[in-house]
């Protein structure tokens, strides 16, 4: 791979972080920009702002990369003027598609805000700059690169690996992709060596060694290592101190809640540097532009008390009619991105279990979301039954996250769920901003 100098510009960086209380462990500060590479202790805490800025960002956590997952799941309706979003709705999304260069570029801007850190804080030195704190800038931003890979792998297949800091994103150019297996294997280097830094804390708004545990458990999920995904699943699941679902279900988000022990990582957000996608999701009756919505087939079975239970708080209805999503809905927009709760570690370990012919692990897990949720205990008996009966309640308790179409296409249920029988779709197109100018790039098969 080539070396390649590098200097960061940072902008105006905060992590807007209002109501900091007991469960924060650093209150990062705010920065004024400069040009400025990374010389010393503050220059370093700005620079991982600055990730955590680009983490959270519009395009990336902040809505486009959201909605370009779950509007592919069959739930949502489009209610914007821009038809070209439907493609998403349509599972037929064209390479020149803005928003897959959108989301492509905010993902790659992150990972070389991550690089910067990560190559240059080693060096820094600094008489109030202690190791423990370095150790913990770089574990900080190892977890944020694993977190952007893993995104870009369940997204777009295989992608080039860049892990050196650059000056432009052009210059990650000439870099041939991945393989899959290899991008993942990337995701797993990153998270063993922030999992050696970082502390065993809990922080919901930055990355801690917990952090890592619940990104590895989704990771080994994905992967199909059932007996490791268990097993981090079950780190979380047990911290009781640090983590617990929170009743009723609405609890951990209404009523301008932050930072509740259901989350283990969200994004925060500030009057200043606000989370636009509350004004996607709500109706012009209340300030928004209700650019998706959900559709009438899920919004009568969140509403059906034996299906929804106590769920159906994730949708409203306004005077004239028109079904939104409440889950973004705060004025000023400071509503948290939700990126790992505690609830997808209970249904990780209980899919696990269930591959793992543990039918009775696999539904205590599922019985405690559904508990949360107003609901009796599942009656599935076989295998088969509980894994579906998991996959239907993944299917309303995120509802409005990202993770319906990952989990279609990673169990390979798309096909007889979605009627989307080409594999094809199952990832998006690169952009085609991208392969114009960079010719290492090819182009996932069928578009």
């Amino acid at each position: 791979m080539k070396k390649i100098k590098y200097i960061i510009t940072i902008g105006l960086l905060s992590l807007g972080l209002i109501s900091c209380k007991k469960f924060l462990d650093v209150e990062p500060r705010e920065y004024a920009s400069d040009e400025l590479t990374i010389i010393d202790k503050n220059s370093a805490e700005t620079a991982l702002n600055g990730t955590y800025r680009a983490l959270a960002a519009t395009n990336y956590y902040g809505t486009t990369f959201q909605f370009a997952i779950y509007l592919q799941g069959g739930d949502l309706g489009w209610g914007d003027s821009r038809t070209v979003n439907r493609e998403f709705i349509q599972n037929n999304v064209r390479s020149d598609n803005e928003e897959v260069a959108n989301v492509w570029n905010a993902i790659y801007k992150t990972i070389n805000q991550a690089n910067h850190v990560i190559a240059k804080v080693p060096a820094v030195t600094d008489a109030q700059f202690n190791e423990e704190a370095r150790a913990k800038i770089i574990g900080e931003a190892y977890f944020i690169r694993a977190l952007a890979y893993f995104d870009l792998a369940r997204t777009w297949g295989g992608v080039q690996l860049v892990l050196n800091p650059t000056t432009d994103l052009k210059e990650k150019n000439g870099i041939s992709r991945s393989s899959l297996e290899e991008t993942y294997a990337q995701v797993l280097s990153d998270l063993e060596e922030a999992e050696k830094r970082l502390p065993n804390t809990t922080n919901r708004v930055r990355a801690t060694k917990k952090t890592v545990w619940a990104l590895k458990a989704r990771y080994y999920l994905y992967r199909q290592n059932w007996a490791k995904a268990e097993e981090y699943a079950s780190l979380l699941i047990g911290d009781n101190a640090g983590f617990a679902l929170q009743k009723p279900y609405s609890a951990w988000f209404a009523s301008n809640a932050l930072g509740t022990p259901e989350s283990i990582l969200e994004t925060a957000y500030s009057p200043v540097i606000p989370n636009n996608h509350r004004n996607s999701w709500q109706p012009p009756a209340n300030g928004g532009i209700r650019s998706w919505f959900p559709v009438d087939n899920f919004v009568n079975m969140i509403n059906d008390p034996l299906v929804g239970g106590n769920r159906n708080v994730l949708v409203a209805k306004t005077a004239t009619g028109l079904w939104y999503g409440n889950l973004y809905y705060r004025n000023p927009a400071v509503d948290p991105s939700y990126i790992l709760r505690i609830a997808e570690q209970y249904l990780i370990r209980a899919e696990a279990r269930a591959q793992l012919d543990n039918p009775e692990g696999a539904l205590a897990d599922l019985n405690a979301i559904r508990d949360r949720a107003g609901l009796a205990p599942s009656t599935a008996v076989t295998k088969e039954d509980i894994l579906l009966a998991i996959e239907n309640e993944r299917r309303f308790e995120f509802a409005f996250e990202p993770h319906r179409w990952f989990d279609l296409v990673r169990t390979n249920r798309a096909a007889a769920v979605l009627n989307l029988t080409d594999p094809n779709k199952y990832v998006l197109p690169i952009p085609i901003s991208q392969l114009i100018i960079d010719p290492a790039l090819k182009q996932n098969p069928g578009y």
